[in-house]
């Protein structure tokens, strides 16, 4: 047995670890957390001082059972979780479950997985932080108060089955706050006149911008008309020198956003491989909202970019978290080693592991230098000047390894761009000929919708949630049904060009495509309906300054400032007498909107949340006749729904036509638009508008979902119909009733046979469930096989078997 047992929370670490220590060490996983809170209402006493009940897991008892057996048996246990506030309360759990003893347990920290940094750590141990566990405890503590008094009040006063929660609450206000601003949004319309000029010679090409917009169409063709005869001269030439700074290495939120616009990532995804890339050593730390490098990644960095593009590339740099809530002493996210460009890893890994290097190397790396012109052209026939903008780059700097993007980006950018990269050689008073002008009509944009990066960059600005906090909140929010990210198509709009050329004014009118959406996250009408309800109940929950302001008592809390069951105090008293007065007084929520009465029936037409979401009502239980429903289509919200929209609706189902003698018949269900066809239901393309869906069609995705059911099945059995050897993602594999059956390597899907499979799903090893569906289907396989002619069956068998 060896002197040291190390504990660390995941697999992945442990490994890592025990290839940098030596034989006196073992190294093993606690997998997370290894107890929690119990799930009743016993799990805090808030009449003694806010006391927790704790369990262990029905699935953690066995990891729990062998670490003290382990520790038991060693000299001294060192705690290794990782070093913020959750790490720390890992190793508080660990050392009260295992019933360690504080002689023989040490904590250590290291922010990378590298031999130096696991030794430095062993070379210098220290206690439990009692105060950063008791600001995680505090967190844990009010995040479970609030959700279990709060959703008994949402169960009763808004919908069953729903939850709230202190930071996801604050996230979803956020969404329908800008989902409104978005919709309330009206946009005006303005011209925009640019010129593509030349110097006489034919190549000598560049463009010029008017810095007013007409508001009106007459005056931007006036202003055309106006140019056609006139002079253009230049009037000033002014050159620049300028530079342009590298951003900061990664914090938590930066990588997040970044990974989002660069990688496509969401930001859970972002976290689940950056979690990797640490377990595997190849990076620090990856929850942190420091800025901070150590002077030793400074001066690793200085030998890579002198090695690798040499002197004149860098420049030493040190980055101060603005942050005055940073956690702790954390550095940046940077890799472990400078000198390895990239990783062995999946696609994921490398990508983000690569960006990762980047950004901390161009951090360190001389500032980018430009030379920029403007020129200003005078018109002779108007008062007006156009300026042209050219940029030439004069040394690349850190834009040699990294280019900061931005989210503006991802928005769909009507502008022209006017910019030059280069002008021609220009001088004052040199006349320039006019090729063209175009007066363009364009449209003020709403503000931008949010992506999980921009989300979690807003959420960051007001001081909601930390680094580890991010990507749950987001994840939750979906999970629950608040809140959806999806693509959603975007709405035909005209817009006026006038254009000068010859000496001659046109006009022509265009179409664009307004409002497509890629990846956006989007409230949903149940989102917004109980964002409504604690808005106006629970003002303080949903309070952005609020919730900021619990997060900083946190943060002093985990600095020794303040007592952690005080400031619990201070906000369950009156939080709970609200849930009290809120289900004592407070109406039943509802979320519903009249439209209009309908013109066939007479009967008032509603929008509002149903059992499985949001429909449209014709008439009133009350009424003789039940009322009609339609269910509420993608991208359509009780808020802004309007008659005509809810109306088309109950043009479905629909017949569409006749296929093998039976009717197709179009409709939407719970998952979206179908056609139904013969007792079988098939799914319509995303995105497809079923009301536009004529027979021809409807015949086409019948047969394509025919014959991809018909490709994915390779073998079928005689003496057994629920047995069957299938096409799947990952290659072939053998159905086995609900059980699926891997097929062993170097065997020939087609030439299975029925015993050869009885055998395979015998030995392989099955969930409880899926073992139970086996057995039946081998017992229904073996009873056909046996059962030699049908006997007489009475009718107490029949009662039996019914």
């Amino acid at each position: 047995m060896a002197k040291n047992l190390l504990i660390v929370e995941s697999p992945a670490k442990a490994k890592t670890i025990e290839g940098y220590l030596g034989k006196d060490f073992l190294v093993k996983s606690s997998y997370g957390h290894i107890r929690d809170l119990v799930k009743t209402d016993e799990a805090i006493d808030v009449a003694n001082n806010f006391k927790q009940k704790y369990e262990v897991p029905a699935d953690k008892k066995a990891v729990v059972s062998e670490l003290k057996k382990l520790a038991k048996a060693s000299e001294t246990v060192w705690l290794a979780s990782d070093e913020d506030r959750e790490g720390e309360a890992i190793s508080w759990h660990l050392f009260e479950t295992l019933g360690l003893d504080e002689n023989k347990t040490k904590r250590i920290v290291f922010h990378e997985i590298t031999k130096p940094a696991i030794v430095k750590a062993i070379e210098n141990p220290r206690k439990i932080d009692y105060n950063l566990v008791n600001a995680q405890q505090a967190r844990r503590v009010l995040d479970r108060l609030v959700g279990f008094e709060l959703s008994p009040v949402l169960w009763k006063k808004v919908k069953p089955s729903l939850s709230a929660g202190r930071v996801q609450s604050v996230a979803v206000r956020l969404l329908v706050d800008r989902e409104r601003e978005y919709n309330n949004f009206v946009p005006t319309a303005s011209f925009k006149a640019i010129g593509i000029f030349n110097t006489g010679k034919p190549k000598e090409l560049f463009k010029a911008e008017l810095a007013k917009r007409f508001n009106k169409a007459e005056e931007a063709e006036q202003f055309l008309k106006d140019c056609s005869d006139a002079e253009f001269k230049i009037k000033s030439l002014e050159t620049k020198p300028g530079k342009r700074s590298p951003a900061a290495p990664f914090t938590t939120s930066t990588l997040q956003q970044e990974a989002s616009r660069k990688l496509g990532f969401s930001v859970a995804r972002t976290m689940r491989v950056a979690q990797r890339l640490y377990e595997a050593g190849y990076i620090s730390y990856m929850r942190t909202d420091s800025v901070n490098l150590s002077q030793t990644a400074i001066d690793a960095a200085e030998q890579e970019i002198k090695g690798a593009y040499g002197e004149k590339y860098h420049k030493k740099r040190q980055y101060k978290t603005k942050s005055s809530g940073a956690q702790e002493a954390h550095e940046a996210i940077r890799p472990t080693n400078f000198a390895s460009h990239t990783i062995q890893g999946d696609a994921a890994d490398k990508r983000l592991y690569e960006l990762i290097w980047k950004r901390a190397i161009a951090s360190q790396m001389s500032e980018a230098e430009f030379e920029k012109t403007t020129a200003k052209i005078s018109i002779s026939s108007r008062e007006e000047e156009l300026t042209a903008n050219g940029e030439v780059m004069k040394f690349d700097g850190f834009l040699k390894v990294y280019f900061e993007s931005t989210d503006e980006e991802s928005e769909v950018n009507l502008e022209d761009n006017s910019d030059n990269t280069l002008l021609p050689p220009l001088s004052v008073n040199q006349t320039v000929n006019l090729t063209e002008m175009s007066a363009t009509e364009r449209f003020t944009r709403p503000p931008a919708r949010y992506t999980e990066a921009s989300l979690v960059k807003k959420m960051e600005e007001l001081g909601i949630g930390r680094p580890s906090t991010y990507a749950p909140t987001i994840s939750t929010i979906q999970n629950r049904g608040y809140v959806v990210k999806e693509d959603r198509d975007g709405k035909p709009r005209n817009y006026q060009v006038f254009t000068l050329s010859d000496g001659k004014v046109s006009s022509v009118v265009k179409t664009e495509m307004t409002g497509a959406e890629r990846g956006k996250l989007f409230p949903t009408d149940i989102g917004v309906m109980v964002n409504d309800f604690l808005v106006e109940h629970f003002q303080d929950i949903v309070d952005f300054n609020f919730t900021a302001t619990v997060e900083k008592e946190f943060d002093e809390i985990a600095q020794g400032l303040k007592e952690w069951t005080k400031m619990l105090s201070d906000f369950y008293g009156p939080f709970h007498n609200d849930v009290e007065n809120t289900l004592e007084t407070a109406e039943r929520a509802s979320h519903e909107r009249e439209l209009g009465i309908d013109p066939e029936s007479g009967k008032k037409v509603i929008v509002r949340v149903g059992r499985f979401g949001p429909l449209v009502q014709i008439g009133s239980t009350d009424d003789e006749e039940k009322p009609r429903f339609a269910s509420l289509r993608t991208g359509q919200m009780i808020e802004t729904i309007t008659f005509e929209e809810a109306m088309e609706l109950f043009k479905l189902p629909k017949k569409v036509g006749n296929f093998e003698d039976k009717d197709m018949v179009i409709a939407v269900g719970r998952f979206g638009p179908y056609i139904r066809h013969d007792g079988a239901f098939y799914s319509l393309p995303k995105g497809r508008d079923p009301l536009d869906v004529e027979e021809d069609e409807a015949i086409e995705i019948i047969q394509v979902k025919r014959q991809k059911d018909k490709d994915k099945i390779i073998k079928t059995f005689e003496e057994d119909p629920n047995v069957r050897v299938e096409n799947g993602r990952w290659g072939p594999f053998i159905r086995f009733g609900k059980q699926n059956i891997k097929i062993p390597k170097d065997t020939v899907a087609e030439d299975l046979t029925f015993e050869e499979i009885k055998k395979l799903a015998g030995e392989q090893p099955a969930t409880k469930r899926g073992a139970k569906a086996a057995n039946k289907t081998a017992k229904s396989a073996a009873t056909k096989k046996k059962t030699p002619a049908k006997k007489k069956t009475t009718s107490k068998t029949k009662a039996k078997e019914n």
